[in-house]
């Protein structure tokens, strides 16, 4: 049995700074021992800020290393199903970054060929660890503001929204390279996390806009979710408000009040039978790290999944339906 993962980064920008990448050497049984870029100055510059001892400008080079035997994919989703792909076919479990893929075609790719080869694979949906979000489940599944009815979510930005972790090309508002725009960057934490809370899905569908024609990309996007559980969920993202009218606000109704909080905050409103508590939590410094904690586990076979391909899947099925995407997959 593996002893020790020792994990290989695939895409070792911005993303990986603060929200991941240091993370992997302080989880037990967790080391980061190579990172690639294809830009080899920087892959050398990110090996040696973080102490990592080995550095590659090649995707496969790093793929097959045989000190390397879990890799994380953390470059934009339109390699995603690419790498990983070449990482199951070498045996090497995944964590993969959101949103799966740029569509629901590849991430069932990427889901069937994990299932078989027999290789583990994981989706970076990594506020389902997060403590803020265990208590909002515990607080949902507790029935503390009685039989759930609907949630309505309104994740409102201007033109230079500031809840995206920056890069030095704007690859989020590229549909070739992110699938879509900024919905398709946010709403994989948000859809998740329904799907987390709520259970199987009914059906759902959505409309999408490019109403500002400032990007290639939908700016406006609304969606729908009628849960097998009867429960209902309305979201709204719109990326072109003023920036004075910016909004994150999710609100859970239930038969005797309401559970209310920002995805990108740490402020839980908690109201039953009239009376408001409110809950707050202190931000990690590494926001992924309590998901990490998991896949680490679930790879040394003493945990389970904390997301498996098919949950990806399923979240990027509902992307699509939102955005009116109908693309294929990778041909293997």
């Amino acid at each position: 049995m593996t002893q020790q993962i020792n994990w290989g980064i695939i895409g070792c920008g911005d993303v990986t700074e603060v929200k991941s990448g240091p993370a992997f050497n302080k989880i037990a049984q967790s080391k980061l021992v190579a990172v690639m870029r294809r830009n080899a100055d920087k892959a050398a510059d990110y090996a040696r800020r973080h102490g990592v001892p080995k550095w590659y400008a090649d995707a496969d080079e790093l793929i097959n290393d045989p000190e390397v035997n879990a890799i994380y994919i953390a470059t934009p989703p339109n390699t995603h199903a690419t790498y990983t792909l070449a990482a199951l076919q070498a045996g090497k479990p995944v964590y993969v970054e959101k949103p799966m893929a740029l569509n629901a075609a590849e991430a069932r790719q990427m889901s069937d060929y994990a299932t078989e080869k027999n290789v583990k694979l994981c989706v970076a949906h990594y506020r389902r660890m997060q403590p803020m979000f265990l208590k909002i489940k515990s607080l949902v599944d507790t029935g503390a503001i009685g039989d759930i009815r609907f949630i309505q979510l309104h994740l409102l930005q201007g033109q230079s929204a500031n809840l995206i972790a920056r890069s030095e090309d704007n690859w989020r508002t590229n549909p070739a390279l992110s699938g879509g725009g900024l919905f398709h960057d946010l709403a994989p934490h948000q859809i998740d996390i329904m799907l987390y809370l709520f259970g199987a899905v009914k059906q759902y569908s959505g409309v999408a806009f490019n109403q500002s024609q400032t990007s290639q990309a939908d700016d406006l996007v609304s969606g729908s979710i009628f849960f097998e559980n009867s429960v209902l969920f309305n979201g709204v993202w719109c990326f072109a408000v003023s920036e004075q009218d910016a909004v994150d606000t999710c609100t859970i109704y239930g038969s005797r009040g309401t559970i209310r909080f920002g995805f990108f905050g740490q402020k839980v409103w908690v109201t039953v039978d009239g009376q408001t508590e409110l809950l707050e939590f202190e931000p990690l410094q590494h926001v992924e790290q309590p998901m990490i904690e998991r896949v680490v586990s679930y790879f040394l076979d003493e945990g389970e999944n904390p997301c498996n391909g098919a949950i990806g899947t399923e979240v990027m099925e509902i992307i699509d339906a939102f955005a009116g995407n109908n693309t294929s997959g990778l041909d293997l």
